[in-house]
């Protein structure tokens, strides 16, 4: 979503924090200026780019769904409340799940309108407090541990629901222990609902399986195949701005049946065979842009992935030892970090 295209019509802030014992909530609208408005719509933004992000749907027995198949924009200050009081249940019930202030949005974009549920987890940090006393004002630190993300901070669980359709979800979220376990407990006891992996964890179950593969096959140390792995997936995401799943099988592993055969089982797991992964944040695959490189000597290379097989610029030699050599030419101007 842009920043710019988005209308927020209205905004309400509920406070969850567990140590309290009870939800303190609003019974009234946030009275937004333009710089709440910008604080908001930068976060909406920011989480529709997140490759951590999952489109998912809900399932029939969800109470969440309930609620918005009733949903009136006159009944949006109750409606929040009650959504709020029912996350707060189950964050009351497993302490380990982090206490945040729930910003619930009414927003439109592209034609849509839909409902922003925005869980700000608190930060700790330091602020002054003065103290006047018989004429004389006395200057503390004191730490504030209920402070919200700021705008140049990603929020780790949010959901934006489609409020017409199926009601499809866009959701951020992270795992907390619930009863002894790591849970999804935004998709799995709060929104109830199911869906796809983020294009960030299939991109994740990809690399592992190669990497996975590459160890079973190769000895530890063949730096040139986890070099050549690394071009492969670079090259893709490059070229195509996206990652097809069978295209990485034939061009690591077409030259030997087992290999092949090993990568197909570990991602007929997760159903992403006919996969095709397309990250929209250039973070996500920044990890491919150089091939990184230490010795046992202690050396440390990093190469940018366009000069790597440039043997203009560089070059790997063997040998006859069996030694790697690490041949960097034509270098006109070197600065020292």
């Amino acid at each position: 979503m842009n920043r710019d295209d988005i209308i927020i019509k209205k905004a309400i802030i509920h406070i969850l924090d567990s140590s309290v014992g009870m939800p303190v909530l609003s019974d009234r609208e946030l009275d937004c200026g333009p710089d709440l408005y910008d604080f908001f719509k930068v976060h909406l933004e920011k989480i529709t780019e997140s490759d951590d992000l999952k489109k998912c749907c809900f399932n029939e027995d969800s109470e969440i769904l309930d609620e918005l198949r009733q949903f009136e924009a006159e009944q949006f200050i109750s409606t929040s409340q009650k959504l709020a009081a029912f996350l707060y249940g189950i964050m009351n019930s497993n302490i380990a799940i982090p206490a945040a202030d729930l910003a619930v949005l009414l927003f439109r974009y592209d034609e849509q309108d839909y409902m922003g549920l925005l869980k700000m987890n608190y930060k700790s940090s330091y602020t002054h407090l003065t103290v006047s006393d018989l004429g004389e004002n006395s200057n503390n630190i004191i730490k504030q541990k209920a402070l919200l993300p700021s705008e140049g901070q990603k929020l780790s669980e949010a959901a934006l629901i489609c409020l017409s359709g199926d009601f499809d979800i866009m959701l951020l979220e992270r795992k907390y222990e619930v009863n002894g376990v790591k849970t999804n407990y935004l998709s799995e006891l709060y929104l109830k609902c199911h869906g796809q992996l983020s294009q960030k964890a299939r991109l994740n179950i990809v690399t592992k399986a190669v990497d996975q593969i590459n160890q079973k096959y190769f000895d530890e140390e063949n730096v040139q195949r986890t070099m050549e792995t690394k071009k492969v997936l670079y090259d893709a995401f490059e070229e195509d701005g996206s990652l097809n799943v069978e295209e990485v099988k034939t061009k690591l592993f077409s030259e030997n049946e087992d290999m092949a055969r090993d990568f197909e089982e570990k991602i007929e797991k997760y159903h992403m065979a006919d996969d095709v992964i397309r990250p929209v944040n250039k973070q996500t695959i920044r990890k491919f842009e150089r091939q990184f490189i230490k010795t046992d000597t202690g050396i440390e290379i990093s190469i940018p992935m366009d000069q790597y097989d440039n043997q203009d610029v560089v070059e790997f030699i063997t040998n006859a030892d069996g030694s790697i050599s690490v041949l960097i030419k034509n270098i006109s101007h070197m600065t020292s970090k």
